[in-house]
């Protein structure tokens, strides 16, 4: 059975893991060299001190994915809008995964009385899109070529969620 909790230090080299894969195969993240160690726990610990949650689903102590929000962009004007991630791991996607990582993000965005929660999503990656829409996202933006990896142009698409 898959659990889905709050992320803990132990779980940092299991999330670098998934990341990295993420970063070298597919477009859903635009960097282009895989993370260490430091950088995922520095990450992990300005989200704690910024307030904000990160979970991981596990299914018998293996960490599949992980699910976090966090600042859209840094002036005060922003402050009650967040941007969300969900990252799987290549060997659990497809078994619903996302779906479960998803609710705990929102339940937390109305719990912290924010506004809105902003997915930046590759336009070719239909997975998570229609993921997002299931929970209740819309489009509301496409940004074409803004983007680069793997030696071509991506386009950017927006789905916004009022909570």
């Amino acid at each position: 059975m898959i659990e889905v909790r709050d992320a803990t230090t132990a779980d940092l080299p299991a999330m670098l893991d998934i990341y990295n894969d993420i970063i070298l195969h597919t477009a859903a993240v635009w960097h282009y060299e895989p993370h260490t160690l430091a950088m995922r726990t520095a990450w992990f610990e300005e989200r704690k001190q910024q307030g904000y949650p990160v979970f991981v689903a596990v299914e018998d102590g293996i960490v599949l994915g992980f699910s976090s929000i966090g600042p859209f962009r840094p002036w005060p004007g922003y402050s009650r809008t967040v941007e969300n991630s969900v990252y799987v791991s290549r060997d659990a996607r497809g078994r619903g995964v996302g779906k479960l990582l998803m609710p705990p993000l929102i339940t937390a965005a109305k719990q912290m009385g924010l506004h809105a929660i902003v997915a930046g999503i590759d336009a070719e990656n239909e997975a998570s899109i229609t993921l997002h829409k299931k929970f209740g996202f819309e489009e509301v933006a496409h940004f074409k070529e803004v983007g680069w990896k793997f030696n071509r142009w991506l386009d950017l698409k927006f789905l916004e969620l009022i909570v």
